[in-house]
């Protein structure tokens, strides 16, 4: 048995506390809605409404960068889905996914959606923090994801938007110096 499958059995036994049955419909709903991270655009356009723009922005950003970011390493990191293709849980989606399950998708998205709105406005995050969640359970409850695949999806998705966020301030620090150095250099320039 290979570290991996040591790993995917350990998983599974982990995630046996969760029910076999059919989910409650806001936990499927979350799921199919957070597909392609089409629940995020309606997410951001409500925090638009709500004077929210920036915080909307950027999570929009860090998002659309997550998520191609995470179908990349599903290329490159082959794990199968949990077995669980005939259990109420699983059958309760209308997708069936068999793309590599590493990491999960939903959880990169979500994630980084949800990191970059922390970072840029914390009352927005009180709300945007519980959909996050429930996206990243419904991916385990619904037994589409090992949990290493949901946990690894939303550190991948937090990183993300942190590094947005340090690019950000980076560039922001720079136009500020430029702008700066264009004061400064005239009076250096006519005193020499």
């Amino acid at each position: 048995m290979t570290g991996e499958d040591e790993l995917d059995e350990d998983a599974l036994r982990d995630s046996e506390v969760l029910p076999t049955r059919r989910p409650h419909p806001v936990v499927i709903a979350a799921s199919v809605t957070a597909r392609g991270g089409a629940l995020w655009l309606p997410v951001a356009g409500l925090m638009a409404l709500s004077g929210k723009e920036k915080a909307a922005k950027r999570a929009l950003a860090a998002a659309a960068f997550a998520m191609p970011l995470g179908h990349l390493v599903s290329l490159v990191v082959h794990r199968r889905r949990p077995p669980a293709a005939t259990m109420p849980a699983r059958r309760a989606l209308p997708e069936h996914p068999d793309s590599s399950s590493f990491p999960s998708k939903h959880a990169v998205t979500a994630a980084a959606f949800g990191t970059a709105t922390a970072l840029e406005d914390r009352g927005a995050a009180v709300f945007v923090t519980p959909m996050v969640l429930l996206v990243a359970y419904s991916r385990l409850r619904t037994r589409v994801h090992w949990p290493t695949d949901v946990l690894g999806g939303l550190a991948m998705g937090a990183l993300v938007a942190l590094a947005q966020a340090g690019i950000g301030r980076s560039a922001r620090a720079r136009a500020t110096a430029c702008r700066l150095a264009a004061m400064v250099r005239p009076v250096f320039s006519d005193h020499s």
